[in-house]
């Protein structure tokens, strides 16, 4: 491709939208221009880099015994009805109606559509197990898309899904992905870790995700340096200390004028947070679309404690929280600032169950500028819910090891769910074994998101100047550039290279421009190809081309009548680099 014909083209300047790195640099660099909020058109360039990606995964796919397909993006709403998400998925699911009036959804993941044709095609457990997977555009009309490619509404995933007839079947295709995944990522030169994780909407029975650990990523992940325990913090666990025993004080009504927060209550009656029992009212909606009523929910944890909002919306079976207002608070006997679980009504109550060992705390009176000393749950409240709400923060205890644990904000690049028989139970996946009794299939799903996953290499692989794409997904791993003016010999010794390397297979960027070498060297140090190859007067003279290794700086001069065997072993070394990193990793 020569960059005199390229479509698209540099920009000098960062765009005022840009919000993280890989987003003003891919702009910049001519691979993506925004159509709206969040939505992109992949350039040339951008297009090469997601196909190089995408092959990639197709051999890790294929090394795993996947068999490829296509699922439309569009669905009838019906097979979204049955599995009943259709009416508990809110605003993201993208839905609208045919001609005919038919109700219609865009993909934002096909579980549904693949338990459609497992009915349709699956009767034997012979048939069983397989794998299969596609690439395919999705839909999710987030509220919130950020950071160019990092959150679109738009955007092109890898699901594979697994059908087997048992668990352990499931279990060994579950293990597959998990080495795989890292297979991909290590391919691409992006460190990732995996945590545990919560199976949300997708539902099923465990989940991990994948993490590239970055300051701009949304997701908080909770890491223990001494036993390597890590998880979401959606999902994570400590170790929580209980109080030593006492014995129970009575209920006693003492006033806390202006003390509205735990900490203003601590100070107040000289006692520690540890010590207040902190509640926290949320209305909860199992439709995600619902506007305005849901169910009063108040979360009670320990007052130096925080809610974690994923644990508490999966006890209480909730699509969604937002906290309650102060007329909805009022409404079930509480006083905002001053509230506790004692006396209310039409409100659920979940305490968190390290309250159950923590005796006589201070909570609120539900009454203006009053709190009750020596509160102890089961004597003075019980709980429709006792369980693990509490959210994990830094410096809490391992669940494992009881060490410290550090938290560190990452972006999820990919996850893995074992469905079971979540989807195969509702819309009617079985099949028969050899005695002629009906199972269901056991379904696994598994996803990595493309242009997430090339927006999350550019940010690992940049610099001061631009970008820096490790040879597997640079779209082109040489990039020459012509210091030629108009020199006609230069220019025909120019071509000559360019054939002589596209005779050895190598793909070629040639910026046959006529620019001056300070733009030339800007636009290749911007766009970042792996290899840089400079022939100018001065290179010519020695019958020679400097070589300049984009990521390390290194440059050399290479004869011309062995550039093209040179260029092949420096690409197979890049190549071989990344190759090493694919190593097994243990399955937690």
């Amino acid at each position: 491709m020569r960059l005199s014909t390229l479509f698209g083209q540099t920009l000098r300047e960062t765009p005022a939208a840009a919000e993280a790195a890989s987003h003003a640099l891919l702009l910049r660099a001519g691979f993506i221009r925004p159509l709206g909020a969040g939505i992109f058109t992949l350039l040339p360039l951008g297009l090469r880099a997601l196909q190089h990606i995408a092959a990639i995964m197709r051999s890790e796919m294929d090394r795993l015994g996947g068999q490829e397909l296509l699922m439309p993006v569009v669905h009838p709403a019906e097979v979204w009805q049955e599995s009943g998400r259709y009416q508990t998925i809110g605003l993201e699911l993208g839905r609208f109606a045919d001609r005919s009036g038919r109700p219609m959804v865009l993909a934002m993941t096909h579980e549904e559509i693949v338990a459609d044709l497992v009915r349709r095609e699956v009767r034997s457990y012979r048939q069983l197990p397989r794998l299969i997977y596609h690439i395919q555009t999705k839909w999710r009309d987030d509220p919130r898309p950020r950071a160019g490619l990092i959150r679109t509404r738009e955007f092109t995933m890898l699901d594979s899904y697994s059908l087997d007839a048992d668990e352990a079947g499931l279990d060994l295709q579950y293990r597959g992905h998990y080495q795989a995944y890292f297979n991909i990522f290590a391919r691409c030169g992006l460190p990732v870790i995996a945590v545990q994780a919560d199976v949300g909407r997708m539902g099923g029975s465990l989940a991990h995700e994948f993490m590239f650990l970055a300051p701009m990523g949304e997701d908080t992940i909770v890491r223990c340096p001494s036993c390597g325990y890590s998880a979401n913090r959606q999902v994570a666990l400590q170790t929580k200390t209980p109080a030593g025993a006492e014995v129970l004080g009575p209920l006693t009504r003492v006033a806390t004028p202006a003390c509205a927060t735990m900490e203003d209550l601590a100070r107040f009656l000289n006692v520690p947070t540890s010590r207040t029992a902190k509640a926290v009212f949320f209305s909860a909606f199992r439709d995600e679309r619902e506007a305005s009523t849901g169910q009063l929910v108040l979360a009670l944890v320990r007052g130096d404690m925080g809610v974690n909002e994923t644990k508490l919306a999966n006890v209480v079976g909730a699509r969604m929280l937002r906290p309650a207002t102060e007329s909805e608070v009022r409404a079930v006997g509480a006083v905002p600032g001053y509230a506790s679980a004692i006396g209310l009504h039409d409100a659920r109550v979940v305490a968190d169950d390290l309250l159950a060992s923590s005796p006589n705390l201070v909570a609120g009176a539900n009454e203006e500028g009053y709190h009750l000393r020596n509160v102890n749950l089961g004597r003075d409240f019980t709980p429709d819910t006792l369980t693990d709400i509490a959210a994990v923060e830094e410096g809490s205890a391992c669940p494992q090891c009881s060490a410290p644990m550090h938290a560190v904000r990452g972006v999820e690049v990919g996850n893995i769910f074992k469905l079971g028989t979540d989807y195969s139970d509702t819309l009617g996946c079985h099949y028969l074994d050899a005695q002629g009794s009906s199972h269901a299939v056991m379904m696994g799903s598994y996803g990595i998101g493309l242009g997430r996953l090339l927006a999350c290499i550019a940010e690992a692989h940049h610099d001061e100047q631009g970008l820096a794409w490790p040879v597997s997904v640079a779209p082109y791993p040489v990039h020459l550039v012509l210091l030629a003016g108009d020199d006609p010999q230069l220019l025909r010794a120019g071509e000559a290279v360019e054939r002589e390397l596209q005779a050895e297979n190598v793909e070629v960027l040639y910026d046959d421009r006529s620019e001056s070498p300070g733009v030339k060297f800007a636009d290749a140090d911007l766009m970042g190809m792996p290899i840089r190859l400079t022939l100018g007067k001065r290179s010519m003279a020695q019958q020679a081309v400097e070589l300049r290794l984009r990521q390390s700086g290194e440059s050399r001069n290479v004869p011309l009548a062995s550039l093209a065997g040179e260029v092949k072993r420096e690409i197979a070394r890049l190549t071989g680099e990344l190759e090493a990193q694919r190593v097994v990793v243990p399955y937690p």
